[in-house]
């Protein structure tokens, strides 16, 4: 399997770090995916939402889910070359 990073010189602790990356990011690529994570993420929105008039539609209550969200944006931006790996052997 080729790396999706370049190849580190040598092959001390950044090697070690780099496979620890790789096995990572593929198992969360391949959980992400599937229904169980979908689920997970809807029962959060909806939980989130039915909330809102007991934290009185406040403006925390509305940071909570946007900084949510803006985190898990951020990380998956750093899987999308794992999962493009996984749908296309060819890619990188």
């Amino acid at each position: 399997m080729a790396a999706i990073a370049p190849k580190w010189e040598g092959s001390g602790r950044e090697a070690t770090l780099e496979r620890i990356f790789e096995h990572m990011a593929q198992a969360v690529a391949g959980w992400a995916g599937r229904p169980p994570a979908f689920t997970i993420a809807l029962t959060v929105v909806i939980l989130w939402a039915v909330s809102g008039p007991l934290f009185g539609w406040s403006d925390t209550w509305q940071l909570v889910i946007n900084t949510g969200t803006t985190i898990v944006t951020f990380l998956m931006v750093f899987l999308q070359p794992v999962i493009t790996q996984q749908e296309s052997p060819d890619f990188g």
